[in-house]
């Protein structure tokens, strides 16, 4: 897609890079081409979330080519919302636009996400027209805009993708949070109501693989649910009146049957089936009650979400933190 016409806009993009050596050089000349055109001031923020490849020189190269690119090494492999997020709070322009590295996302369709966003929204996701992936990683997908759906409360979850666009001023709605666990999606949702979405161009992976599979999607759906909602105590609480009513239900049915047939209710097999229910009911209910606690000690010790090695300057300096 061409781009029409330069905006008077500033645009941070923020990319995180995991092993995408083969790939980010050709991202950013792209990406270049396309900021120059489309804005008056613009800045590439390049996050190596701990990459085992040669990404971290690529990064301080294309750092020293260009004036506005900006890199940041950090000590590991602390995931793509928390690279994400690290990124985010290096940002100073008035627009942020996000988008991997491994070119699905093309640059050139940032402008869609751009037109929408100055319509009057906060946060555009642009996505995919063409579902590019197989059924087990679609069922992931569903499973994690699920989760999604329950913690954001937004019909625009079904389009949420890491292709997006927000203004800067949402960032001051989670600027004070720390944690190790981040999905810059439900942070977004702190901050505005104002969501859109854009269906854009996914174009497929031409080199590795994802490092997003069905149980990396599951496990990251669990992050968000127990670190960022209240549901699944609220659903421990409603598991637990049910069992107390039925419960109640079992006393009442023995009784009748003492007082009908004169004698309690045979069988050793109804007493050790009611009282496995009840032992398991109380084991899930600790074990989700112990999940919280977990969250809740990492918060207190202050394990952060990310820590920085190196930062790379747009002028090609670079200094260690």
């Amino acid at each position: 897609m061409m781009v029409k016409c330069k905006k008077d806009i500033n645009i941070s993009a923020v990319i995180p890079v995991y092993n995408g050596e083969h790939t980010i050089r050709c991202l950013v000349n792209r990406l270049e081409a396309v900021l120059s055109s489309m804005a008056v001031g613009s800045e590439v923020i390049l996050v190596d979330d701990g990459s085992t490849d040669r990404s971290w020189f690529i990064i301080q190269d294309l750092a020293a080519e260009f004036d506005n690119i900006v890199g940041i090494c950090l000590m590991k492999n602390y995931g793509q919302h928390n690279a994400l997020l690290c990124g985010i709070e290096h940002a100073n322009k008035d627009i942020v636009v996000t988008l991997d590295d491994d070119l699905q996302h093309p640059p050139e369709e940032i402008d869609k996400l751009i037109e929408k966003l100055l319509e009057g929204h906060d946060v555009v996701y642009g996505f995919p027209i063409e579902e590019p992936h197989g059924f087990r990683r679609a069922l992931a997908s569903r499973i994690f805009k699920g989760t999604l759906s329950v913690i954001m409360r937004r019909g625009i979850t079904r389009k949420v993708s890491a292709f997006r666009a927000f203004r800067r001023e949402v960032v001051r709605a989670f600027t004070g949070y720390r944690g190790p666990y981040v999905s810059v999606d439900v942070l977004l949702s702190w901050g505005t109501t104002r969501f859109a979405g854009v269906p854009v161009v996914h174009n497929p992976r031409t080199v590795g693989k994802s490092n997003y599979g069905f149980l990396s999607l599951s496990r990251h759906a669990f992050d968000m649910i127990t670190g960022f909602s209240a549901f699944p105590l609220i659903a421990v609480g409603i598991l637990g009146i049910l069992l107390t009513l039925f419960g109640i239900c079992l006393l009442i049915y023995v009784l009748l049957m003492y007082w009908i047939h004169g004698r309690a209710v045979p069988g050793f097999t109804f007493v050790v089936s009611s009282i496995i229910v009840f032992a398991g009911a109380q084991l899930v209910c600790l074990g989700v009650i112990g999940i919280y606690l977990g969250r809740m000690y990492y918060r207190s010790i202050g394990r952060p979400s990310s820590v920085v090695r190196e930062v790379t300057n747009s002028d090609g300096f670079h200094y260690d933190l």
